[in-house]
């Protein structure tokens, strides 16, 4: 079973946030709100993207490539951790 299956609730819990962000955006525009208000709202919504694009890769990563089900070595997940480094830092 994909990780994205097993987590169906939660990762669609937070698109549904996402999508209200989306909708503040929208509603910050046609209300003409400040340009101040509009970044916030923009900015908060990548945030939440990026948060959930991490999410959905760590989850990957650790179900795909590390396999605990075969006893992956240290080394292995050395390298599965470095990568999620990389890929938070890289998403922020």
């Amino acid at each position: 079973m994909s990780h994205t299956v097993r987590e169906k609730q939660k990762l669609l819990a937070r698109v549904r946030r996402i999508r209200g962000q989306v909708e503040a955006i929208e509603r910050a525009l046609e209300s003409e709100a400040g340009c101040d208000q509009v970044m916030h709202l923009l900015a908060s919504t990548r945030a939440a993207m990026a948060g959930l694009t991490a999410e959905v890769v760590e989850d990957h990563v650790r179900t795909h490539l590390v396999e605990p089900k075969a006893g992956s070595s240290a080394a292995r997940q050395e390298a599965a951790e470095e990568l999620l480094a990389v890929v938070r830092t890289y998403l922020r």
